[in-house]
């Protein structure tokens, strides 16, 4: 599937990038080599090109922000041409992926639905103009996410009222916000510092943060079940770059197996990270029975709606739900 957008504010933006038949592309990664997204989808999309081109097409990491700190400016840096390729967080920008969050939102879809298939259902119809200037390589979601917490402990709504939580974006703020806390917007990267000196007193987010971002030093209590939502991501190449590919690297991008292998990698880290807090015993785990799932499905229940009628996004939220 060839994924394609171009606004007339990126079209010349767009044309910047190039790469010649024998070339290395530039992807743009702000965590550390270790980071999950480097073998799920860096050197997954490296070993994709490289074995149709016979290797006249690689990919290489620029990790730790190397090509520029800090995750916000992601987007842009592919744009601009900066890097041939990165990967990044629409929550981070939330104004330019107001349809595209709403696969973030509580109950958006069912708790154990592949999220990289519902953005791809949704994006040729609903989602392209979101992403000017680019052709995404790969879209897909976390693990849904729980609340990660230092000496609070969440077992009801009522637990959050007063409570600062960091969130990744607008959504996931109007979350915290129904649910009677403050939520405090901040990159993932920012989070242990934050919990670590009491900024913040937890966070909702996906359990893979406990492995990558080394959580559970500073977080004790965690708590499972409810649907929170989740985060979504996404990798995007330069337009003119992509243009420049020959048929055999563009034929090569399948965005449906790179998108699993980098939601599946989510997944799988994420349950390391879990089965290891779990085992060190110094951690307290909630297990939400159903019945007090649903108090929280209940207390967010407007956010859901409330958001997608301000977008207009009632015919994306139905083809991410495969309707």
């Amino acid at each position: 599937m060839r994924l394609t957008t171009l606004t007339a504010g990126f079209s010349m933006a767009a044309l910047i990038g190039t790469i010649s038949a024998a070339d290395e592309l530039k992807f743009a990664n702000f965590t550390p080599p270790f980071h999950t997204v480097n073998a799920s989808v860096i050197e997954t999309m490296n070993d994709m090109l490289s074995e149709a081109t016979n290797g006249e097409v690689t990919v290489r990491g620029y990790h730790g922000g190397e090509l520029g700190a800090g995750p916000v400016e992601q987007y842009v840096r592919v744009v601009q041409g900066v890097a041939d390729v990165a990967w990044g967080l629409p929550g981070y920008t939330s104004s330019q992926f107001d349809t595209t969050m709403i696969v973030e939102l509580p109950n958006a879809i069912a708790i154990e639905a592949p999220g990289y298939e519902a953005l791809i259902n949704a994006y040729d119809e609903h989602l392209a103009d979101e992403f000017p200037g680019t052709v995404p390589v790969a879209l897909w979601t976390s693990e849904p996410n729980v609340f990660i917490m230092r000496d609070h402990e969440i077992r009801t709504p009522a637990d959050v009222a007063g409570l600062k939580l960091r969130v990744a974006g607008a959504t996931a703020a109007q979350v915290v916000e129904a649910l009677g806390g403050t939520p405090v917007q901040m990159p993932i990267n920012q989070v242990y510092n934050a919990l670590e000196t009491g900024l913040i007193d937890g966070v909702i987010t996906g359990s893979s943060t406990l492995n990558d971002f080394k959580l559970d030093e500073v977080a004790n209590s965690y708590t499972f079940g409810a649907n929170l939502g989740r985060l979504s991501f996404y990798a995007v190449m330069n337009e003119g770059v992509y243009n420049g590919l020959s048929a055999e690297a563009k034929a090569a991008l399948d965005i449906m197996a790179l998108s699993k292998s980098a939601e599946d990698a989510w997944n799988a880290t994420s349950d390391d990270g879990v089965a290891q807090a779990r085992a060190s015993g110094d951690n307290v785990f909630i297990d939400l029975t159903e019945d007090e799932a649903a108090a929280f499905a209940e207390a967010v229940s407007g956010v859901v709606n409330a958001y997608v009628a301000e977008v207009g996004g009632e015919a994306a939220l139905a083809a991410m739900r495969g309707e």
